[in-house]
């Protein structure tokens, strides 16, 4: 396969206290018509992630034709799983009710962070709300660090879910540093996770630490998902499937790379893929993990 990017799409210049900067993990909903709804993560002056969105045309996605004011959704009350940002990571409709699952971030004194997976909810044209007070993905008995990026698809009687799974903490450089791949799970309504430790995207190397924000499709002939993977710089991979649960890496043909020079030259990450149109789209992020926005890319 092979991706054409078609530009950047949008990069918070500061206008707004909550979106001072970044534009990270973005998610597209359609609207109807050529128009979607894009959730993504910024940044305030204090580094709290908030989820915002703005509208496009995906004819001409340059062109953003509303902004939101005001947060998708803010952080949380002080002391919950999600005081220190709320970043919104998958949207899915199921029985007329949107389901918005975002990333809740905490502050750490031994390690910098942990994270855990929130959900909100909403009816069509309804604000989100959140489903409850705690998360509904959380660390366990043998998953002790965090859980963060998922992607999450009804699947008829039942739910599954791809996520991030860290796997422990080591010192790199007088710092903590994570390590983290992607595992799944199932659920009979979307909020309680049956997780047996299924590993979905395994590291490829020692040299490779944080595998994120899957985005999976079921085509006709196989399951597909997309990824970021890390070593020194993220980079956007790709596997299949026969069942959903036990992939085989393919990140050669993943179509898709740095620029020669600009805002996804660095780095390139966070993919979210969804057809529309009878085509195929790749929403991503590129250098600063979201700091220079987000852009678009057509499968050709």
């Amino acid at each position: 396969m092979r991706w054409r990017k078609l530009g950047q799409v949008y990069c918070p210049a500061g206008e707004v206290d909550w979106m001072r900067t970044h534009a990270a993990v973005p998610i597209a909903e359609p609207l109807g018509g050529d128009l979607f709804r894009v959730y993504f993560s910024s940044r305030d002056a204090a580094n709290r992630s908030f989820t915002g969105s703005l509208v496009i045309d995906i004819r001409r996605p340059q062109q953003v034709l509303e902004l939101g004011r005001e947060p998708v959704l803010a952080p949380g009350e002080l002391g919950t799983f999600d005081d220190s940002g709320a970043m919104a990571t998958w949207l899915t409709t199921h029985g007329g009710r949107r389901h918005l699952y975002y990333i809740g971030w905490n502050l750490g004194v031994t390690v910098p962070f942990r994270n855990s997976v929130g959900l909100a909810v909403a009816g069509a044209g309804e604000p989100f709300r959140r489903f409850a007070p705690g998360p509904m993905l959380d660390r366990s008995l043998h998953e002790p660090h965090f859980v963060a990026s998922c992607c999450v698809l009804p699947d008829g009687e039942r739910w599954r879910i791809w996520y991030l799974s860290c796997t422990g903490w080591q010192q790199r450089d007088g710092r903590p540093e994570h390590r983290y791949h992607i595992k799944y799970a199932e659920s009979a309504d979307g909020v309680h996770w049956e997780r047996h430790g299924l590993v979905a995207i395994d590291y490829a190397h020692d040299g490779e630490y944080a595998i994120s924000r899957p985005s999976v499709l079921r085509d006709a002939d196989r399951w597909r998902m997309w990824y970021s993977y890390r070593g020194d710089a993220y980079r956007i991979g790709y596997a299949e499937s026969a069942d959903g649960q036990r992939w085989c890496r393919l990140d050669a043909q993943a179509g898709i790379d740095v620029s020669p020079s600009g805002w996804d030259s660095e780095m390139i990450e966070y993919p979210f893929v969804f057809d529309h149109g009878g085509q195929r789209y790749m929403l991503y992020n590129g250098n600063g993990y979201g700091k220079t926005g987000f852009g678009l890319a057509i499968l050709e």
